[in-house]
């Protein structure tokens, strides 16, 4: 199992001012971090240089907009979310990262008023295969991410989300499953697990009210029994947030501080995971 931490808990963009604290992530145990996706024009050559000095794989995030929808009734919205999810993975390529997670599926935060249609599915899996293709072409994993109702309305359960990318039928599509939105979707973890096996490729481990792991109702348990017995041993990655970034505050609905400190939280949370995965090995 690799351990992760996702970096949106500081900040939305890598900036030198995080250096000290992915020292002391590394220090803490973890092989790696996750890195936001949102800012194209930063030199991830050389950000990818830093964190191979500090012993730090990497995964990354990104999300898609209204004006990037890769499912728009607009050509134009279409064509550029494909454009812009090309662009991260070759970011991605050029900063390591070995998997690309997160909503690009769709815009983040846009409802119709309805459910999806099968002409928006249609497209979603033309965008993906187009995003699919590149991905191949520089060496990143997708890791489509399924989120709760209340954030998007194109995939929300894990099973029809393990479909999509069934359907995108290419080697560097999969999904990635993540317990916050999990908990408010499925009515069982184990079966929402066992449905995606062969498509998952990446975990976030992410409390019930988004701050440290294994202090609020998420159904650990059940959590990691069944991630133990579908044999998962990928990426496993915390993501919390705070009020760090008021922009993602907005699209999180985190309006309260959930956590005494961002790297007790860390320290925390990985833990806990530990914790978890040992006692399943025994």
């Amino acid at each position: 199992m690799q351990y992760g931490m996702n970096l949106l808990l500081w900040s939305g963009e890598l900036q030198d001012s995080m250096l000290p604290n992915l020292e002391k992530l590394k220090k803490m145990g973890f092989d790696g971090v996750e890195i936001p996706l949102f800012n194209l024009d930063l030199d991830y050559a050389a950000w990818g240089k830093r964190l191979d000095d500090l012993g730090l794989r990497r995964t990354g995030v990104t999300v898609r907009g209204v004006e990037d929808n890769p499912i728009s009734p607009d050509a134009a919205a279409r064509k550029k979310g494909v454009e812009l999810n090309k662009k991260t993975l070759d970011c991605c390529a050029a900063a390591g990262v070995e998997t690309l997670v997160g909503p690009y599926h769709s815009a983040i935060g846009h409802f119709t008023g309805a459910g999806r249609t099968e002409q928006e599915w249609a497209w979603g899996i033309e965008s993906m295969k187009q995003t699919a293709e590149h991905a191949g072409k520089v060496g990143v994993m997708l890791g489509v991410e399924p989120l709760n109702r209340f954030e998007v309305y194109f995939l929300n359960g894990q099973a029809d989300a393990a479909e999509f990318c069934r359907q995108v039928n290419h080697p560097n599509c999969r999904m990635m499953y993540d317990t916050f939105h999990a908990n408010i979707e499925e009515k069982s973890i184990t079966k929402a697990i066992h449905a995606i096996k062969d498509m998952m490729c990446h975990v976030h481990i992410s409390e019930n009210d988004r701050s440290t792991p294994g202090l609020g109702d998420i159904r650990w348990d059940e959590t990691f029994d069944a991630l133990a017995s579908v044999n998962y041993d990928g990426w496993l990655v915390i993501e919390a947030f705070g009020l760090a970034l008021p922009e993602l505050a907005a699209a999180t609905r985190i309006w309260r501080r959930m956590f005494d400190d961002e790297l007790q939280l860390a320290e925390q949370g990985l833990k806990f995971m530990k914790e978890q995965v040992a006692k399943r090995k025994k």
